[in-house]
């Protein structure tokens, strides 16, 4: 059908009070990742009453109990097949906003924008459900649980084996950016965000008197040393014109003036958009935490938590979804996103399937400070879910 602006904002404004009151439910009830048992039921409570067929596909974890966390849904039976996916999960955050739907729970909040992601596929499917004869395409919606935390939802999906059964051509996805004005999207071709893998590693050595060095083991000396030697690793072993991040977060060790002691804990990250280059400085990182310790006769456990892939936008995937947004908003709403160094498991479907991700903006042009993501005090305007919910039933029908 010829594209009709206009009707995506007509359907959008019907129900745009209840994709607000479906994102403020969710805000005022947070779940952490792998327990939205609540929120599951409250999405496919929606999606019941909407007849939309839907099924929960994971078990909360990490007991693997009967609580269902997830859901799938299906909407149209067209040839071709596609999916929208949201994350639905929270963070151990002590909300700090006035809003009167501020979490009901101490210490946990919707602070990533997940309660907006979860209200604008929600409200998509309403449309689509109603638009359902113009579908040409079916079209899966995936409710995800477990984005914040490793292994992450998205593998947990994709280990279900359920998508074999799917037989997709695409899935798309969008996040909200607190760096990007409210009615702009933002992405590009090839990787667009980081993999992650998170190192943990403890040097040991035969604490002592701090007036006597030569009878002691100093894990300090040796983890001052590591973390100046990792930087060597970022300079000397990776081609200047490939983005890599290594970073010494946290070194925790000793709690006097006058005693060395016996151990040592550092905390990083490793991010990089190339996966061989990955496997090479993860290996280079357990070599020379091992030739760092050993000089100063100290012993060392390298435990590295290997978590999401890069994320590789599609080529055709990202041209169609730019070419849509500038239709349904302007050329000068769709940017070219610089690759960031955050991480995001929506990168584990672009490596199965051909996908694309965007940035969403939250940005007020009034905003005198921008509250980051996972910020205590993050409270995008409900304005922004109008230009999300615009991308995702667009997609559907335009695909």
């Amino acid at each position: 059908m010829n594209f009709n602006k206009q009707f995506y904002f007509d359907e959008i404004k019907n129900i745009f009070p209840k994709i607000i009151e479906y994102r403020h439910i969710l805000h005022q009830n947070p779940e952490k990742s792998f327990q939205e048992i609540e929120t599951t039921k409250y999405i496919q409570q929606i999606l019941n009453s909407l007849n939309i067929e839907n099924k929960a596909i994971l078990k909360s974890q990490p007991n693997n109990t009967n609580n269902d966390i997830g859901v799938l849904a299906k909407i149209g039976s067209g040839p071709h097949s596609i999916a929208l996916r949201a994350d639905i999960d929270a963070l151990p955050i002590y909300e700090e906003t006035n809003a009167p739907f501020r979490s009901k729970y101490d210490g946990l909040m919707h602070a990533c924008g997940h309660d907006m992601h979860t209200a604008i596929l929600l409200g998509t499917a309403e449309i689509l459900k109603k638009n359902e004869e113009n579908l040409h395409n079916t079209i899966y919606l995936i409710f995800q649980p477990g984005e914040e935390l490793l292994p992450g939802g998205a593998k947990l999906f994709i280990n279900s084996n359920i998508f074999p059964q799917l037989n997709l051509e695409a899935i798309f996805g969008q996040h909200i950016n607190p760096e990007l004005e409210i009615g702009k999207i933002a992405l590009c071709a090839g990787p667009m965000m980081a993999s992650t893998d998170e190192l943990h590693i403890t040097i040991s050595g035969k604490g002592g008197h701090g007036a006597q060095p030569h009878l002691s083991n100093d894990v300090v000396l040796a983890a001052s040393n590591l973390v100046i030697n990792f930087q060597s690793i970022i300079t000397k072993f990776r081609n200047p014109l490939e983005p890599a991040v290594l970073s010494i977060t946290s070194i925790q060790t000793g709690n006097s003036t006058n005693v060395f002691p016996n151990e040592a804990k550092l905390l990083g990250t490793l991010r990089t958009y190339n996966q061989n280059l990955r496997q090479k400085l993860l290996e280079k990182i357990k070599e020379n935490a091992e030739l760092c310790a050993k000089q100063f006769d100290c012993e060392v456990v390298v435990n590295i938590v290997n978590g999401y892939p890069p994320l590789v936008n599609d080529a055709e995937k990202t041209e169609f979804i730019m070419n849509l947004g500038k239709q349904l908003f302007s050329n000068s709403q769709v940017e070219i996103a610089k690759p960031k160094m955050w991480a995001e498991d929506f990168a584990y479907y672009t490596e199965i399937i051909p996908s694309a991700f965007w940035f969403l903006g939250t940005k007020e042009s009034r905003e005198k400070e921008i509250y980051p993501l996972h910020s205590s005090k993050l409270l995008p305007s409900n304005e922004v879910m109008i230009y999300g919910t615009a991308m995702l039933v667009s997609i559907a029908l335009e695909y």
